[in-house]
């Protein structure tokens, strides 16, 4: 088996279990771990055990449903809702800035909240359906993204992507590589470039090792090796993956985006930001307003060593995120449609199709 044959984010309903694939370990180990308390699945999401917006929500599904599960039947709903909250709002505080995480929390809770005059197990097992429901959206979801951005490239382009916005991050296909698996399939020999993105190497460590696993074309590079390989000529576009889009268009994504969308602007490549409709937030304004995580000193300066790389003591700046300002974002691409410039209006048409 590859690393294709196994799903990112599963439910197995008799164990009443989430099942992941512990990426921490990829791509010299494969190993799938099956997560039914709370804490578990706080520190699988916190650690980047399961990671990429997509797989975050559908995570957060599978785990509210397990949790809940837990809590008795006999309670009264006002019992059981006090109880399902103190346990979603726990998740949610895993990490603040992927907007799928408090997208599919909501949703279980909403759907709690809809059904108050239901008994406990009735709720427990509508929300057992929501939970794989969310799931099978984002399938159709990262393909109906796939298809979008196809349309936008060639067959034989050169493409650059950052990070890991991969079926390691979503249930299939992933966001930004979408395009690029859907072209395969169809015999458009893309040429895949791949950004090593520091610190903590999810485009070496997961994105070259999925899609090379697929067959397609792809060579790593190190993040500061971008300009060169656009001023060769060798990057037609640039599709990217994000975790939350602000309602102006800036987009909040993997530390190091923002430099590679301003070298794009530079030499006149496309750089498409691909965002499922779920991470678009349309209650903040900008790109200010997003919480950028701060991640541990360690991811920098000794992880990856077998021995520390930097002085001790050192003062560390690890954001995991930057933001992209809209400007030089090319366009957005949806599973409901491309939005471009001015991207407010944009966001606005989309929602109301």
């Amino acid at each position: 088996m590859n690393i294709l044959d196994y799903e990112t984010v599963d439910l197995n309903e008799e164990k009443k279990a989430l099942v992941i694939i512990d990426q921490t370990l990829l791509p010299n180990e494969t190993k799938i771990i099956e997560l039914t308390e709370a804490q578990e699945i706080w520190d699988a999401i916190y650690l980047l055990q399961v990671r990429g917006a997509p797989a975050i929500g559908v995570a957060a599904g599978f785990g509210m449903y397990i949790l809940a599960d837990k809590i008795d039947d006999d309670k009264s709903f006002d019992e059981f809702y006090m109880e399902f909250v103190e346990k979603k709002d726990f998740l949610n505080s895993s990490r603040p800035t992927a907007v799928n995480l408090s997208w599919a929390l909501n949703r279980m809770d909403n759907l709690v909240k809809l059904n108050s005059d239901k008994s406990i197990a009735e709720i427990k097992e509508l929300l057992k359906k929501e939970s794989i429901k969310i799931k099978e959206e984002d399938i159709a979801m990262c393909k109906s993204i796939g298809e979008y951005g196809l349309s936008l490239v060639k067959p034989g382009d050169g493409l650059l992507t950052h990070c890991n916005a991969g079926q390691l991050a979503t249930s299939k296909y992933g966001t930004a590589t979408a395009p690029m698996y859907l072209g395969h399939e169809r015999g458009y020999n893309f040429k895949i470039f791949c950004d090593e993105t520091r610190p903590l190497l999810q485009g070496a460590r997961l994105t070259s090792y999925e899609l090379s696993s697929a067959g397609l074309d792809v060579t790593l590079q190190c993040d500061n090796m971008v300009s060169s390989l656009m001023k060769e000529g060798k990057i037609n576009a640039v599709f990217v993956g994000c975790d939350r889009v602000a309602a102006n268009g800036d987009a909040a994504n993997k530390i190091g985006t923002s430099g590679v969308a301003i070298i794009a602007k530079h030499y006149g490549v496309p750089f498409y930001v691909c965002a499922p409709s779920s991470t678009i937030d349309m209650n903040i304004k900008t790109g200010d307003d997003i919480v950028i995580e701060q991640r541990k000193p360690e991811e920098v300066t000794s992880m990856w060593y077998e021995k520390p790389m930097a002085p001790e003591g050192v003062k560390v700046y690890n954001p995991a995120f930057d933001v992209t300002d809209n400007s030089l974002i090319t366009a957005i691409v949806t599973e409901k449609g491309i939005v471009r410039a001015p991207f407010d209006e944009g966001f606005k048409e989309l929602f109301s199709k």
